[in-house]
């Protein structure tokens, strides 16, 4: 059997209940999953025992389902997928199992895979770096293991990193939150594309997108606005999981920039529909990043995020980044104007605060709070896009950042022209559903997982 076409459920594994996927994208197989404690030491949904012997039966939706990601997949298989290979991992805070136990952790324990490295993106492999930092290069405390930093690293260099650490296959395992300009899913591209300069296998540890995989929504770059924001052509709201986006980049994408794809498998989750929400799950949410602290966050996330391109504070240095906008001057007529325009899944209340860092740090402003009512009819790219229009209009000092940062965010400066043109929600929104219905098509082609059933 091929190495392409090798599946994650022979033996003992095939309790676990999912699949590799070549770089085709076609899963090789699939099955339900067991009730019993598997190799990472956490128990299924019935909420037996682990092998510490403690019981894990909260954080379960409804019913008892819970996803397994795919790094449960692939120890539960034995680490079949990677026999014989000397391993490295890019992963952050959220590369744990339901247990909470980090996989490296658990890898490092493991004698059935031979872990010797540890790649850490943007806020470090341990989270200790806040947006724009990361660790750096150290030994791990915890497991000895040499750490090394691809934050900002891509191309030639992140190759020759790989190639000095002495990996055959290079591992992703990290959280995403759903939006383009999440750098996690930009890391796994310059991560892919570094592999096949560097003649190294990859292989992607599906999780879950958390605001669902239903759609895409919103702009699709314009390459000549790419930067670590936005290497490639994608929709701001992409409705892939990162071992979906693994396939797009690398039939569209990595062999442009590395000169052929990169040997590369995925290892789909088991039991994740595309309708689910983070908290149909089951699994622990672990901030994905300093400014992510819950699922809520990223729901919104894929709009709001587009106020860091303002002069407004995005909520930065509260205790709900990105669900508090404001500023100095601002107050209740943004919010009056917001719910005026009856913006399907969502209520705006009038809000104070006082960020403690970032923009307006120990200044009171004013602004709107942002309440999902419907999260199933939410658009959240469509209510950021609102959100600006109004702002322009009701919030006083409102400036678009000096460097055109909403140009990156937004994937080109149309956004920001038809907003200074006095253009509508509507008007805005209309725009890109023709590149929006490029990529969907696109999308469709390497999708794993069904689509929602009405």
């Amino acid at each position: 059997m091929s190495l392409s076409r090798r599946s994650l459920l022979a033996g003992a594994g095939a309790a676990a209940g999912a699949a590799v996927a070549t770089a085709a994208g076609t899963p090789s197989a699939s099955a339900a999953a067991a009730g019993t404690a598997d190799a990472t030491g956490t128990a299924d949904a019935t909420g037996t025992a682990d092998a510490t012997g403690t019981a894990h039966a909260a954080g379960r939706p409804a019913g008892g389902r819970r996803v397994r990601t795919g790094f449960e997949v692939l120890a539960a298989d034995g680490y079949a997928l990677l026999a014989g290979q000397r391993v490295g991992i890019v992963t952050n805070p959220t590369g744990v199992t339901a247990g909470l136990r980090h996989v490296v952790d658990v890898m490092h324990a493991d004698e059935r895979v031979n872990l010797i490295a540890v790649f850490g993106p943007e806020h470090g492999f341990r989270g200790t770096a806040q947006a724009g930092g990361s660790e750096g290069r150290y030994d791990d405390p915890a497991t000895g293991l040499p750490v090394y930093d691809t934050y900002l690293k891509s191309g030639r260099a992140l190759a020759d990193v790989f190639t000095a650490s002495g990996v055959d296959t290079v591992a992703f395992d990290i959280q995403d939150a759903g939006a383009r300009f999440y750098t996690y899913i930009w890391t796994l591209f310059d991560c892919m594309v570094a592999a096949a300069t560097a003649g190294k296998r990859f292989v992607v540890l599906d999780r879950p997108n958390p605001i669902t995989g239903r759609d895409a929504s919103g702009p699709v770059l314009d390459p000549a606005y790419a930067t670590f924001v936005g290497r490639r052509p994608i929709a701001q709201a992409h409705g892939m999981t990162v071992a979906e986006l693994a396939l797009l980049f690398n039939a569209a994408f990595v062999p442009e920039a590395a000169g052929r794809a990169v040997d590369l498998e995925v290892v789909r989750t088991a039991g994740w529909r595309r309708g689910d929400f983070f908290d149909d799950t089951g699994l622990p949410w672990v901030p994905p990043s300093p400014n992510m602290p819950t699922p809520d966050t990223a729901l919104l996330y894929p709009g709001t995020c587009l106020f860091e391109g303002t002069s407004l504070s995005e909520g930065r240095g509260t205790t709900r980044p990105f669900e508090l906008i404001g500023a100095e001057g601002a107050d209740g007529r943004w919010a009056a104007a917001l719910n005026e325009a009856g913006l399907p899944g969502v209520r705006f209340r009038e809000a104070y605060f006082t960020p403690t860092f970032s923009k307006f740090a120990g200044k009171t402003v004013g602004g709107v709070q942002v309440h999902p009512t419907d999260r199933d009819a939410l658009d959240a790219v469509r209510t950021g896009i609102a959100m600006l229009v109004t702002a322009k209009r009701h919030v006083p000092g409102f400036a678009w950042r000096s460097d055109n940062w909403i140009d990156k965010l937004t994937g080109s400066d149309r956004v920001r022209r038809q907003i200074d043109a006095g253009a509508g929600t509507d008007e805005v929104v209309g725009a890109w559903q023709e590149e929006l219905d490029r990529f969907r098509a696109l999308r469709r082609e390497h999708l794993l997982y069904p689509a929602p059933r009405p």
